[in-house]
């Protein structure tokens, strides 16, 4: 027998009884409809997220030399505090977020984190003592756990739903 489904019309057979509800055409029907966009957004916002970790862990020594003087002692340290100081806004970030996400929706957090981290790297440029500096490393690890979050659940949602509908 035949089924039609969405834009297609697939053989039935005793192994392969469901087809797709959506055209899946698109990149080997990898990511169908909003997918495509939702991974997209995803990947773009990990990749700023490395970059970030990185790019801190990259100019972190010549930034602390600015701000306490190059060759001072404690620069070692202040920098493993700060990035602690950064672990724990992400480990925040994440409940916060994470209870957002729940009550606002994740596509919400998702830019909203988005556009916190991005902000917390702009002013990051312009810290001239410490505790500015502290305060905006654990601002922007607040913004990095909200993306990582709501990103990978957003894509997880998606693909649930996108294969629930499509077993119809």
């Amino acid at each position: 027998g035949t089924a039609t489904c969405g834009y297609e019309t697939r053989l039935l057979s005793s192994w392969h009884t469901t087809c797709m509800a959506q055209d899946t055409s698109r990149l080997g029907g990898i990511f169908p409809g909003r997918s495509w966009l939702l991974v997209t957004v995803a990947a773009l916002g990990y990749f700023v997220d490395i970059y970030d970790l990185v790019l801190f862990n990259v100019v972190k020594r010549e930034s602390l030399e600015f701000i306490l003087g190059a060759g001072h002692p404690d620069i070692k340290d202040r920098g493993i505090d700060l990035f602690n100081i950064q672990m724990l806004g992400m480990l925040v970030g994440g409940i916060l977020w994470g209870i957002w996400g729940d009550k606002r929706g994740r596509i919400t957090v998702l830019f909203g984190s988005i556009l916190l981290y991005s902000a917390a790297n702009i002013v990051n440029a312009f810290t001239f003592d410490l505790t500015t500096y502290a305060i905006v490393r654990f601002i922007a690890g607040v913004g990095l756990a909200g993306e990582l979050g709501a990103g990978i659940t957003l894509i997880t949602e998606d693909r649930k739903s996108t294969r629930l509908n499509s077993s119809h």
